[in-house]
């Protein structure tokens, strides 16, 4: 193939004459500027790492120093209060310089000892200022002095310009909470859940672990509080992801959808071309840490936009991270001072899950140049760069469009290869060691698993569209999450889909990273499209075309007919898993969060507490609840979970569904119940929550091979109700006010408790809340559009509260 001769540098052959060679001069200039780039990189990384190694100084701070210690000499002066003496004495080269040599190296290197440890005071003050957290508990409206000097402070040594990573260093540990204080909430947490007979004996094992074998875990704990940088994350992501070896399509890997009412191209391969190019543009800016930090304010990072419930080790959980909308004005004057961890963008690109028969790895390389990409059950490769630069859109389309007009056939066992990636772990563990681990099957899985990440080019259309917007919504989200089953690689860190009319998407694994890290990439993938690359009149990408560039790569296979019935076998698992799905998408358009903060309540609250409303309406009881909150503001933090349905939330359930109980009490029922639920938010955020402190020391207890009644029972209690907030990340790429159709209609996830619910939503502007709602099938007890309904009119009557208390609203 043609592609094959431009990849060999040199050829010869041996004749009589001897050996005659003959160069490529194309494929060795190819190979100069894939050097040239890729030291470029190095270089890049090199200089980052200087900058990010003395923040919150800067290396030009260190001139500054050496000038201003030399500036002191020279006026016969020793700010140095004799060490730069002590220093010449103990110079080994001393005998080869001179006085004056000598004494200039000295005051070089006092100056850098001073100058490290201005930079080390600096950090560890920030650390301790970023330690503080009382500024979210302060009554609405007022800050304290004490927290205006605290502000003040973080102002001061937090430095200017910072990259990436720049605050890593910088970030306070997550703090180990008390035992009797996580008892004492957890007891509280489900009280509301339990009768009385069944509270006396939940209290009696708390206080029996409290007293006799959590303190020896605590101990434990205590050691990897000290010695590692987070004493959860580690853990979180070996337990409750990698070790889980039921089908991670589905129960762990979540999706997000494309602009609501916009569709920027109906042309696939222009879609595809300008999407691939910005995700391309996104990771050359997160190679060079030009991505701002994000701090505390941003509600779309600070919203894990795929929700979650688990079990604790018997199934692959997943996590999201949602910010209450109750960070109110007080915090937004903080808003670029709390910085949060950056260290799960490290993963986005160039990412895949590797299967294991008893734990799952993650394989990351440093740099991929190709995407693997899926069309009518073949794979291919696409190289993203060309004489050292990176395609341009209308290259990339292109590209994409020879896939398209591909009329090959797959190959045996090739059309639904994939579905060993949505199957059970362990068949696909043992298929991978077994049929691929050499010759033309292991060249073409490496070329998969080292892509930056993968494409699937869906020959169905999606969208709301049709005479039944709603039902098309719903099958939107049903093949965002899974498809086929068989035409996404679900191992990879996300898989990019372009549906046949244009229409886009994405869908992400789980164990690398927390949703909001995917959905700030998904959100410039987005803007950047639409209002940055922008399409020509016919619909197709902008720019022009070098014709020398290698078509995509066909992969070969060779895969015996024992793999063939593995493969079989993984798909019917995933069939069947799939088919079980009920899936609603509810566009709530009646109002939104203006209409909810006229009220002076959190939105977050006001629709959780809707959702508790919606749930007891719908099953008749209340039920173990899981939001999750972010833990960003600790050094490699992920998440905590917020057990929203409280004491204050069913009594507020129960007064709602008592008409004879008056407005006025119902309106203080609920704001007690919002009250509590930013308090236990905020105790989340800020290290204070429940589940994470008991996973860890389940952890040591299975480590040190004792079992704990209590561990083990509340570990298993599922989830029935799993909740999580999709806020819009970075606002400043949409203009809603002059594109008001130009707005995401957010994420979902599949359901985690055979009989319960999963609920995604989103906050789009001021008028508009999507509600993403699954649950199983299978189960008598659940239905999505029932939900949805219950959803729509509990939303409804607590604003009917509000209306009728005649508070000021539209």
């Amino acid at each position: 193939m043609a592609e094959a001769h431009q990849a060999v540098a040199f050829q010869f052959t041996i004749t009589p004459e001897g050996i005659d060679f003959r160069l490529s001069h194309e494929a060795l200039r190819q190979v100069y500027l894939s050097g040239l780039r890729s030291w470029k990189k190095k270089l890049t990384r090199i200089k980052n790492t200087v900058i990010t190694g003395v923040y919150p100084a800067s290396p030009s701070s260190w001139l500054f120093v050496v000038v201003a210690i030399l500036a002191t000499l020279y006026t016969r002066s020793d700010p140095s209060m004799g060490l730069i003496n002590k220093i010449q004495e103990h110079l080994p080269v001393s005998g080869y310089l001179s006085h004056q040599s000598q004494t200039l190296l000295s005051a070089l290197l006092f100056a850098t000892l001073l100058w490290l440890a201005v930079i080390l005071t600096m950090r560890y003050i920030l650390k301790q200022l970023l330690s503080y957290h009382r500024w979210m508990f302060e009554v609405h409206g007022r800050m304290s002095n004490k927290t205006k000097v605290w502000l003040a402070l973080v102002r001061i040594f937090s430095g200017r310009k910072p990259l990436l990573y720049s605050y890593q260093a910088s970030l306070p540990h997550l703090p180990l909470p008390a035992i009797k204080d996580t008892m004492r909430r957890f007891l509280e947490s489900v009280h509301p859940l339990l009768d009385d007979e069944q509270f006396k004996r939940m209290s009696a094992l708390a206080s029996d672990f409290e007293n006799n074998l959590g303190p020896k875990l605590q101990w434990y704990l205590k050691l990897k509080a000290l010695w590692a940088s987070n004493y959860v994350s580690d853990w979180w992501e070996e337990y409750i992801y990698l070790r889980g070896r039921s089908p991670i399509m589905v129960n762990s890997n979540y999706y997000g959808m494309d602009f609501l009412y916009v569709t920027p191209t109906p042309i696939q391969a222009a879609r595809a071309g300008n999407a691939i190019h910005a995700m391309m543009l996104y990771r050359r800016k997160l190679n060079r840490e030009e991505i701002k930090p994000v701090s505390s304010h941003c509600n779309g990072l600070l919203a894990e936009s795929q929700a979650l419930s688990f079990r604790f080790v018997l199934r692959s959980g997943r996590d999201c991270l949602t910010l209450a909308g109750s960070l109110e004005r007080r915090q937004l004057l903080v808003q670029d001072c709390v910085p949060m961890c950056s260290d799960q963008y490290e993963r986005i690109f160039n990412t895949t899950r590797i299967p294991g028969e008893n734990s799952d790895a993650i394989q990351h390389m440093q740099d991929s140049k190709h995407i693997a990409v899926f069309h009518r059950g073949c794979f291919w490769r696409l190289w993203l760069y060309h004489g050292g630069r990176l395609l341009s859109p209308r290259e990339m389309e292109c590209q994409i469009q020879k896939i398209l007009d591909d009329t090959g056939i797959p190959q045996p066992g090739e059309e639904k290869l994939a579905a060993l990636t949505a199957g059970d772990r362990i068949p696909w563990a043992k298929a991978r060691k077994a049929y691929f681990g050499n010759g033309k099957n292991r060249q073409s899985l490496d070329i998969i698993e080292k892509a930056a990440f993968f494409v699937c080019l869906d020959d169905s259309e999606q969208g709301m569209m049709g005479e039944d917007p709603g039902k098309s919504l719903d099958a939107y989200a049903k093949s965002l999450l899974h498809g086929k089953t068989y035409d996404r690689w679900f191992d990879k860190s996300f898989t990019f889909i372009v549906y046949k009319n244009g229409k886009t998407g994405v869908n992400a694994e789980h164990s690398w990273a927390d949703a909001p890290i995917v959905s700030h990439l998904w959100e410039y993938v987005l803007a950047t499209d639409c209002f940055q690359l922008g399409y020509n009149e016919d619909g197709h990408c902008k720019g022009d075309v070098d014709f020398t560039i290698p078509p995509p790569h066909r992969l070969t296979w060779d895969i015996p007919k024992e793999c063939q019935d593995v493969i079989t076998s993984s798909h019917a698992v995933a069939q069947a898993l799939a088919e079980d799905v009920d899936f609603h998408v509810l566009p709530f358009r009646e109002f939104g969060k203006g209409c909810i903060k006229k009220c002076k309540i959190s939105p977050d609250a006001f629709i959780q507490i809707a959702l508790q409303l919606a749930h007891y309406r719908d099953k008749g009881k209340f039920c173990l609840t899981y939001e999750a909150s972010m833990t960003r503001l600790f050094r490699e933090g992920r998440t905590e979970t917020v057990r929203s349905c409280s004491k204050q939330s069913c009594a507020f359930v129960r007064a709602m569904e008592n008409n004879r109980i008056e407005l006025s009490e119902k309106l203080r029922l609920f704001q007690l119940a919002s009250e509590k639920h930013q308090h236990l938010y905020r105790m989340a955020m800020t290290g204070g929550g429940v589940d994470r402190h008991l996973f860890c020391l389940y952890v040591v207890s299975k480590y040190l091979g004792v079992d704990s009644p209590f561990l083990k029972e509340v570990l298993s209690e599922p989830w029935r109700l799993s909740t999580s907030q999709t806020p819009v990340q970075q606002v400043e790429l949409f203009d809603l006010v002059n594109h008001p159709d130009y707005v995401s209609c957010g994420g979902g996830f599949g359901p985690v408790a055979d009989d319960g619910y999963g609920v995604s939503y989103m906050i789009v502007g001021e008028e508009m809340i999507n509600f993403h709602i699954s649950c199983k099938i299978s189960s008598s007890e659940t239905n999505a559009h029932r939900f949805g309904r219950h959803i729509h009119q509990s939303m409804m009557d607590i604003l009917a509260l509000f209306s009728n208390g005649k508070k000021n609203l539209k």
